[in-house]
């Protein structure tokens, strides 16, 4: 994270394997599958936005998890949150894609801009409700 994106810290890692254990949870839920499900029915473009708001509530799930773990041991230090609003920041779609040299594409979008990225990862934070995680109803 630190060479690649530009974001360091020990908690811009805890920020991208919390979101890897989102993608569990979807899993278990069954969401992912009925994601992949419905993407088959679609066009690329319209895959394309089921698979943004899969990446968003994963994120979401990150800072949910932040929220809670801090709530019952106290694990943030000063500076975690920002280390994984950087992290989010750093590996949003427009961003990769400017990076890369080309030109930013929304339609072609998997993962969701940076500002998706760090709004569903904080709402996950402050808000410490799954409820509020709904990101195909909000998108």
């Amino acid at each position: 994270m630190k060479e690649r994106f530009h974001a360091p810290g020990d908690f811009a890692m805890a920020y991208v394997v919390a979101h890897e254990v989102g993608h569990h949870v979807q899993h278990l839920l069954g969401t992912s599958d009925q994601v992949h499900q419905q993407r088959q029915q679609l066009s690329e473009k319209d895959g394309n936005k089921l698979s943004v708001m899969l990446e968003l509530q994963a994120d979401f799930y990150a800072g949910l998890w932040v929220h809670h773990a801090d709530a019952m041991k106290g694990i943030l230090e000063p500076g975690d949150i920002e280390e994984a609003l950087t992290a989010a920041s750093a590996i949003g779609d427009d961003k990769l894609q400017q990076q890369s040299g080309g030109s930013v594409v929304p339609d072609a979008f998997t993962h969701g801009t940076s500002e998706q990225r760090m709004y569903w990862f904080n709402k996950g934070y402050t808000t410490g409700t799954l409820e509020q995680g709904d990101t195909f109803r909000e998108l």
